[in-house]
């Protein structure tokens, strides 16, 4: 969902500017910048296992205020709030939209998300992706988290294909989504629109800039 259906950076921002502005002053690109580098690096030890999800939703939001001047017993009551804006703003990557709805019945599509339920099923909701979608698997319900087998797991045990050659994961986190492929044993597609670069570590089968180009990779043979 977030970063490569979505544009995660977009719902990030408004949520946090109308929070700020409305909960204790005038919210700074800069200071969102901020905050975004301290949340980035939070979900990356979640996917790392050195952090719960609790501990990463109020953690962050604790050394943003911290490094702010705000007041740190507010991080969570902020973060609850949070979690409701975020799900408020709407962008799509790439008319993603119109690519899942053009692929619905043709291929199976699923959710996979480390995001809350509470966000991502309003994002599912407004985006009307969730109606496209032929099932949605969040960590939060799972009692795992992306990139562990674990999560993985409990999605093959609940979808019809049990070919992992046939299962493709599309993503924009290399941590989580392409980590989580290559643990889970199946099809990888990192979607880079920034031209980034990775290193050795993972297995990246297949890269794409723009979410179109994933249409002729369905038809493939891995």
């Amino acid at each position: 969902m977030d970063g490569t259906l979505l544009d995660f950076l977009a719902a990030e921002k408004a949520a946090i500017r109308t929070l700020l502005q409305n909960w204790v002053r005038e919210c700074t690109d800069e200071a969102i910048a901020r905050y975004s580098k301290i949340n980035r690096r939070y979900w990356e030890k979640l996917e790392n296992g050195e952090l719960t999800k609790p501990e990463v939703l109020v953690g962050r939001f604790r050394e943003f205020f911290e490094t702010e001047g705000l007041d740190v017993t507010a991080a969570p009551a902020f973060n609850e709030r949070y979690q409701v804006c975020l799900g408020d703003t709407i962008v799509f990557r790439d008319d993603s939209y119109e690519i899942v709805k053009s692929l619905h019945g043709r291929v199976k599509q699923y959710v996979v998300s480390n995001g809350t339920v509470l966000a991502q099923t309003k994002k599912l909701r407004l985006s009307g992706l969730g109606e496209l979608m032929d099932g949605i698997f969040l960590s939060e319900e799972l009692g795992a988290e992306k990139p562990n087998a674990a999560f993985f797991d409990q999605v093959f045990e609940a979808i019809e294909e049990t070919d992992r050659k046939k299962i493709l994961i599309v993503g924009d986190s290399l941590t989580s989504d392409i980590r989580g492929g290559n643990l889970a044993q199946i099809v990888t597609c990192w979607y880079n629109p920034n031209g980034q670069k990775a290193d050795s570590t993972y297995r990246i089968d297949a890269q794409i800039q723009d979410l179109q180009e994933v249409i002729p990779l369905l038809s493939q043979s891995w």
